[in-house]
């Protein structure tokens, strides 16, 4: 791809971007040097960041599968990031091939490759969109078309709002999408922490402040205020492996390695 291509499809080469560093740390292909370059420092700093993205994926599989047992059959994954084994529709549509889901990421390798891997399922789609502007994620034809917002919908934000500081208003951001959804919908959310963290976070968090997308690690608190207007479901907001694991007994020695907190929350 030529450099004018690069710049017409709004591909920044000059700084790493957190979706493909994340695809990369994943053992993804949609990556560029400069991401697997900046992906490398992250994992000298921080040798379990790649346990740390599998434990994510893991997480993200389970409240999908808790919304699917809910009957929640629509799902508007925000900040959807590179289509991995395991994205939302694959597992709610082996559950249910109805199950509809629309992806929202405005990272343009992010889109067109998702593009590629749903062009033969008619159930979801990809949304080319800034999720920090809700209305043109809702009114989007595609959104309109594929979710019927007065039916209960699961919004997911995986690893999501840390990369949305406090500046930018991401209670009030979280609240619009929330205000549109029906009673009976959900929110599935994980964040970066602070909590009971090693100084290895300390430095990928500084980090990432030099790349195009830095990150706000969260407290358990602060997240609760996030998600006020939400009933927060069991366990509540937990080290993301402790978020109704499969199985107890594979439980990691120290959960809070895991560097983040996840939360499903229900609006009534």
């Amino acid at each position: 791809m030529s450099e004018d291509e690069y710049a017409r499809r709004g591909i920044d080469l000059d700084k790493p971007n957190a979706a493909r560093v994340y695809d990369y740390i994943l053992g993804g292909q949609l990556n560029y040097a400069v991401d697997r370059m900046f992906a490398e420092q992250v994992l000298a700093a921080q040798p379990n960041a790649r346990e740390r993205a599998r434990l994510n994926r893991q997480w993200l599989r389970r409240a999908i599968r808790f919304g699917m047992d809910q009957g929640i059959r629509q799902f508007l994954d925000i900040g959807s990031g590179m289509p991995t084994v395991g994205h939302v529709h694959e597992v709610a549509q082996a559950v249910d091939a109805n199950a509809r889901v629309v992806y929202v990421d405005n990272e343009p390798v992010a889109v067109a490759h998702s593009e590629i891997v749903l062009e033969d399922n008619e159930n979801a789609a990809m949304v080319h969109a800034d999720a920090e502007f809700p209305d043109d994620v809702l009114e989007h034809d595609i959104t309109e078309m594929m979710l019927d917002l007065d039916q209960p919908v699961m919004v997911v934000m995986a690893l999501f709002v840390h990369f949305i500081p406090d500046e930018r208003n991401p209670a009030g951001l979280i609240a619009a999408y929330r205000d549109a959804l029906a009673p009976g919908s959900y929110l599935a959310l994980s964040s970066a922490t602070y909590e009971q963290q090693s100084d290895d976070t300390a430095r990928a968090v500084a980090m990432y402040q030099k790349s195009a997308n830095p990150v706000t690690p969260r407290s358990a608190d602060e997240l609760r205020t996030l998600v006020d207007g939400f009933e927060i479901v069991d366990p509540g907001i937990v080290f993301i492996p402790e978020w109704r694991p499969d199985d107890p007994a594979e439980m990691p020695p120290n959960p809070a390695e895991c560097g983040g907190l996840a939360l499903v929350a229900r609006k009534n």
